[in-house]
């Protein structure tokens, strides 16, 4: 796994085109990259960020970051007045609880996922 400026890359091998490809996680824009060794793909993905970013400005467009860290959530009034019930209950902000909880439930799903391989 690759990583630079807050973005991640994932390089995969072709044995026929005999290079290392790959492309950027989790973000909607598509950016790739290709070299014949490790160290020319490496560059190859800064490279590539680079020139995405220098793109996007001259655009005068945010470029797509990697989870934002903003988690838009819809749910029922009810499902809204428990959630703040509980926060308050637990001597939290809505968010803080949300953010507790929610991460409590990633890794035990996470956790559960690991050990089915």
């Amino acid at each position: 796994m690759l990583t630079y400026k807050g973005y991640r890359g994932q390089i995969e091998v072709d044995t026929d085109a005999e290079i290392l490809f790959g492309h950027v996680l989790d973000i909607r824009d598509v950016i790739t990259f290709k070299g014949k060794t490790v160290e020319e793909a490496v560059q190859a993905f800064q490279d590539s960020i680079n020139d995405y970013l220098e793109f996007c400005q001259e655009r005068g467009e945010e470029p797509n970051k990697p989870f934002s860290g903003k988690l838009p959530f819809r749910t029922t009034p009810e499902r809204h007045r428990q959630v703040y019930i509980a926060a308050q209950k637990s001597g939290k902000s809505i968010n803080a609880w949300m953010d507790e909880v929610l991460g409590r439930a990633a890794e035990e799903i996470l956790r559960e996922g690991s050990t089915k391989s």
